[in-house]
């Protein structure tokens, strides 16, 4: 028999609260509640098991440290927690390589995966096949410019470039595509 406490029960705001005052029961939920995401998001950035592990554990003590500055108007627990983790594994990712993708290795980095393929080295986790089927099912401008963003760790100007658009149309594709996989995420956890 499993026995819940009361931080497992408890709101994702209410957890960042009790995270801020280094309550361990709360940061064990909080961890239990959104290593998923975290651990799916910094995968589908570095494509890379290990690299996306040393992202999330980073993540989970960035929030920590930040905690009481977690405003709630200014977005979800869970929009403010991906940020962190997409900020960090766009920084590892740029870390790792002495120069940009090339444009032919862009073009097959979209291609599979906006296909739905998993990343490579996966070995088809189950996080990033969910990651790759949400993508799946945004407008095909808006995947692009996600893809570009996230997993090929491009800033919006250099989508905007790459994609020849405006920047704010890059910023618009990419904020609402963003906006669009949160909600499936947070729908499928409801």
């Amino acid at each position: 028999m499993t026995v819940f406490s009361l931080a497992d029960r408890a709101s994702d705001a209410a957890l960042v609260s009790a995270l801020a005052l280094n309550d361990e029961p709360a940061a064990v939920a909080f961890v239990r509640r959104f290593q998923g995401p975290v651990y799916g998001l910094a995968l589908s950035v570095t494509r890379d098991p290990a690299l996306a592990e040393d992202v999330a554990q980073e993540a989970f003590l960035r929030a920590w440290r930040a905690a009481s500055s977690y405003d709630p108007r200014r977005g979800s627990v869970l929009t403010w927690l991906l940020t962190i983790t997409r900020n960090l594994a766009i920084d590892a990712v740029r870390a790792r390589r002495s120069a940009p993708v090339e444009a032919g290795q862009l073009e097959r980095l979209l291609t599979t995966t906006l296909a739905g393929q998993p990343p490579d080295g996966t070995g088809g986790r189950v996080e990033a096949i969910a990651a790759a089927e949400r993508l799946a099912r945004l407008p095909a401008e808006q995947a692009r410019a996600v893809v570009l963003a996230v997993v090929g760790g491009r800033t919006a100007a250099e989508v905007a470039e790459y994609e020849g658009i405006p920047l704010g149309t890059a910023k618009t594709r990419i904020r609402s595509g963003l906006h669009r996989m949160r909600r499936a995420l947070e729908a499928e956890r409801d």
